[in-house]
């Protein structure tokens, strides 16, 4: 006879099975406040059918997978002949390939194209995070291309394309492609003009060689990378430019892969450390000596990307707590029902909407593409993506102490959560690029900060709070002496103003009033479950927990 033991109980069942849009309000009601009506149908029904792939119990395997078996780079074949070729786990495949089939490469050719397509990355990258940065950065390279009409007409079709296919064969024969960014290196880090890797031009008009050594390449198996370089020597001037992996008479472009990274998170995607050798092909995109105002364009949409994947990350560790919470006993009900677990769970929820809110306000932007929106853009971006981003780490590190010892396995998918929050806060400029990104807005676009003031200013009134603190926000403002040294400081205080002048106008009562009260009021300690106990903290948390049907 088997063995026996007693009985497992007090367990919550796995979070499996939901549709990861529907069961976000916060996220629904966004769409529905910036999708047109007439295509509201239309949107609703993509984003639930990619909401309940997100949910299912494949989809979450694929996703483990491809973290527990993570690529493997191959530089040479059996024969000795270099490849530099990385090898994925098929579920890394599978996620992509979904990904791709959903449109998350394409928001600059559909109406709402950016609002949904951050709904859909937001709702996706829950299942899993690091193959969202091939999707980003293949949907950000479009606007770099189309300073050059001929190379976007070239690769836009294939970079919007809907159909995923791996591996490098020329992009004339592929139904659809892959870029990515190589910009660091060595000596660089965010200083771009540090670059060293120099372009000989060829006799061919726009043709160039490539000689130098890239610090980070992510997603080295792209078809494509917009790279930096200086197109004379050390006094060169910088350009962009196009290299492709496959050359078009189908041998390979000379990109020496040396090694791949061995990261904190994303274990899932391959990022390297590569070599131009002087035969590197490439093709220069616009201008020459116009490199960084050519690539800014992907840089700017990589940051709305870094801003939604960081809300992507705080919602599934915030619904992994609430979950979890709803269903495990302690002293005799649910850990929800604790009035210290239920603050700690509202204020976890509140961050986690407030980022989804602005991730969603920034896309609308994007779509509206006004001159109005265009100045929103330049400072508001910076702002959020440095708070945004920032807030990530601390919320999965609570939310993974709701599961007690069963959030530190990895089993529970926690610590992939933790491991991965701080990402977005380095990637496409850390902390202090972003606010110092801020002041030259400040300094340089005075469009920018009436652009944004405007924004802020639709919610005057309805908060004290929120009035208040536009009012010390704009003390900071009128006093530039030492600044620099105040940068973050102002980029946190705008972001938070922002998020509460959103909340303050189209969340629930109970949101926006805690929200203010704990963010820009001074009632809240220094970590989360410190808020004010009078508040509607139950009406909160019932907002922002998954309900898993059946």
């Amino acid at each position: 006879m088997a063995a026996t033991t007693h009985p497992v109980t007090n367990q919550p069942p796995p979070l499996v099975g939901y549709d990861v849009f529907a069961a976000d309000a916060a996220l629904a009601e966004g769409v529905g406040r910036h999708v047109p009506p007439a295509l509201l149908e239309e949107v609703r029904g993509e984003l639930g059918e990619l909401g309940r792939a997100a949910g299912s119990a494949h989809a979450q395997r694929w996703g483990a997978l491809a973290n527990e078996q993570p690529p493997v780079l191959r530089t040479h074949d059996r024969y000795g002949h270099r490849v530099d070729e990385v090898e994925f786990h098929p579920a890394w495949h599978r996620l992509l390939g979904h990904a791709v089939s959903a449109g998350l490469t394409d928001a600059w050719s559909r109406p709402a194209g950016h609002v949904r397509r951050t709904a859909g990355f937001l709702v996706w990258t829950q299942a899993e995070a690091g193959h969202g940065c091939p999707l980003s950065m293949t949907h950000a390279a479009v606007p770099a291309l189309r300073a050059d009409p001929a190379l976007a007409a070239e690769w836009e079709p294939l970079l919007t394309s809907r159909v995923y296919e791996p591996g490098l064969r020329p992009v004339a024969e592929k139904p659809g492609a892959l870029a990515g960014m190589a910009m660091t290196e060595k000596q660089g880090g965010s200083d771009v003009r540090a670059t060293t890797t120099v372009a000989e031009s060829l006799s061919s008009d726009g043709e160039y060689v490539l000689t130098g050594h890239k610090w980070f390449c992510s997603a080295p198996m792209s078809d494509a990378f917009l790279v930096l370089a200086r197109t004379s020597g050390d006094e060169g001037e910088l350009s962009c430019f196009l290299l492709p992996r496959v050359l078009p008479d189908g041998s390979r472009n000379s990109f020496r892969i040396q090694r791949l990274k061995d990261k904190l998170g994303n274990r899932s995607n391959a990022s390297a450390e590569v070599e131009f050798d002087g035969t590197t092909w490439a093709r220069r995109v616009g201008e020459e000596g116009r490199g960084v105002a050519t690539i800014i364009e992907m840089v700017a949409a990589t940051r709305l990307d870094c801003v939604t994947g960081s809300a992507a990350v705080m919602r599934q560790a915030v619904a992994q707590a609430l979950h979890h919470t709803a269903y495990r006993q302690a002293f005799g009900r649910p850990l929800a029902d604790q009035p210290l677990m239920r603050n700690v769970l509202a204020d976890l929820a509140l961050e986690s909407e407030a980022a989804t809110a602005l991730a969603l306000r920034l896309a609308a932007a994007y779509d509206a593409d006004t001159e109005q929106e265009r100045a929103f853009l330049r400072m508001a971006v910076p702002a959020a993506k440095y708070w945004v981003t920032k807030r990530c780490t601390p919320v999965a590190a609570e939310a993974l102490e709701c599961l007690g010892g069963n959030g530190y396995v990895e089993e529970s998918g926690m610590p992939r959560l933790l491991r991965e929050s701080p990402l977005n806060s380095v990637w496409e400029g850390s902390g202090n690029i972003q606010a110092l990104d801020v002041l030259r807005a400040l300094r340089r676009e005075p469009a920018a900060l009436h652009a944004f003031l405007t924004e802020i200013g639709t919610a005057r009134g309805a908060d004290h709070r929120l009035d208040a603190a536009i009012k010390e926000m704009l003390t900071e403002l009128a006093d530039l002496e030492g600044i620099e040294a105040r940068a973050r400081r102002l980029a946190e205080r705008m972001a938070l103003v922002l998020q509460g002048s959103l909340l303050v106008r189209y969340a629930p009562p109970e949101v926006a009033d805690a929200f203010c009260a704990s963010r820009l009021g001074t009632d809240h300690g220094a970590s989360f479950g410190t808020l004010p106990p009078t508040l509607g903290l139950r009406a909160i948390v019932e907002r922002a927990r998954p309900v898993v049907d059946g």
